[in-house]
């Protein structure tokens, strides 16, 4: 099991990061929660990591603090919950705000998740209540402290943030119409790929 990476961050194609550790790269997806923590490329990053075997792939999942990566591992055992849908609870909302909808049973909210029809949230709400009862709002821990300043980089960026957006929120399971509309709604001038996937999902929500 693969349960902490750390190495300088070379590459960051929201939601997935590449991460140099001691000249080998690893590809790690995180929830885009996760994923506006991290700092500049060529700064020394570690994360808390959830490793998937498959017959056609070996799957890295990171997170900022070993809360959120607990949280993905109760999502991910709830029925119908893969790690795609889980990665996409965990963009669409902090870990805080869900935990909050399934101590209210506020199904109403889940279900604006791409992939999160009725009957998985509410399936979702009654299967993580008894799960989530001591959970508290501590779920929030910058990833920051943990950080080791490095050199910075200044890459070459082929796409313009806004069809970075897009193709980010495709990945997290939103329709091409849906991530196109609400890209074209929250997009300013000077606005980078992830403050745009950030103000995106939130008008989603």
């Amino acid at each position: 099991m693969i349960g902490r990476i750390s190495g300088k961050l070379i590459e960051k194609q929201p939601p997935e990061v590449l991460i140099d550790v001691n000249g080998v790269g690893y590809e790690i997806s995180l929830p885009m929660t996760c994923f506006y923590e991290l700092p500049k490329l060529g700064d020394v990053v570690a994360v808390y990591t959830h490793f998937i075997v498959r017959e056609d792939a070996h799957l890295l999942f990171g997170f900022v603090s070993k809360e959120r990566r607990s949280l993905f591992r109760e999502l991910i055992k709830a029925n119908g919950v893969g790690p795609k849908l889980a990665l996409a609870i965990l963009s669409g909302m902090s870990a805080s705000q869900f935990v909050h909808c399934v101590h209210h049973a506020d199904s109403s909210t889940l279900v604006k998740i791409p992939g999160v029809g009725k009957k998985t949230a509410e399936r979702l709400v009654l299967e993580m209540k008894d799960k989530l009862k001591d959970w508290g709002n501590d779920l929030l821990t910058p990833f920051s402290d943990e950080a080791v300043l490095g050199p910075s980089e200044n890459p070459t960026v082929a796409n313009l943030p806004a069809d970075d957006a897009i193709a980010a929120l495709v990945a997290l399971g939103y329709k091409t119409t849906q991530a196109q509309n609400a890209v074209k709604k929250v997009t300013k001038p000077a606005m980078n790929a992830e403050t745009i996937i950030k103000e995106a999902l939130k008008s989603m929500m």
